[in-house]
């Protein structure tokens, strides 16, 4: 399904990165090294490499990767990316300063349940993790995300699911998003910082 989505000369989520990844790479010490997570066509990976971050980004989809290592070039970075299912990713223990997860929305609650596990490990202590997706009332904006109610966020399942981070920001709002084809238009957003506690 995703290489078809990727399959155009255009990006289909864009070339910029999300506006919540632009508002919070500040907040990463430079260089971080990072981890993106379902990373895509790779405009957030791409990004933070151009800020001085050692980037590494996963993706199930080998279309996906292609597009992402020629916009690397493109931007004359260097971000070492990886085609791989995210089920089967071996979240190597205390190994990133950060992992970016940006509409990741794809995952239903159990492999949702096995990836916050699996960021949890990979984190090192007081390492962070910057999240970005659409929120449950998004079904009725149909601009973009899963038509799966159970794969989108709610305040209250982040809180329970996300145990043994601390949190630090938790905004539910409402903003009109134009990233390619695949998100545009009035979206239902919900972005979240946590900590892995030292």
């Amino acid at each position: 399904m995703w290489d078809q989505r990727y399959s155009g000369v255009a990006y289909h989520f864009g070339t910029r990165p999300a506006a919540f990844v632009e508002r919070t790479a500040p907040l990463l010490p430079v260089p971080s090294k990072v981890l993106c997570i379902a990373d895509g066509e790779g405009r957030n990976s791409v990004h933070l490499a151009s800020l001085g971050h050692a980037v590494e980004a996963m993706d199930a989809s080998h279309v996906g990767i292609e597009k992402a290592r020629a916009l690397a070039l493109a931007a004359g970075v260097t971000v070492h990316f990886s085609e791989a299912d995210i089920a089967r990713w071996p979240w190597a223990p205390d190994a990133f300063d950060a992992v970016v997860a940006v509409f990741i929305q794809f995952a239903g609650p159990d492999l949702r349940r096995a990836i916050w596990a699996g960021i949890r490990r990979t984190l090192r202590p007081g390492g962070r993790l910057l999240l970005h997706g659409y929120a449950l009332r998004q079904l009725a904006n149909g601009t973009g995300g899963p038509p799966f109610p159970e794969n989108l966020y709610t305040p209250a399942i982040l809180r329970g699911e996300l145990d043994g981070f601390q949190i630090d920001s938790l905004d539910d709002y409402d903003a009109e998003i134009h990233e390619g084809s695949g998100h545009s238009g009035r979206s239902a957003l919900i972005d979240l910082i946590a900590t892995r506690p030292g």
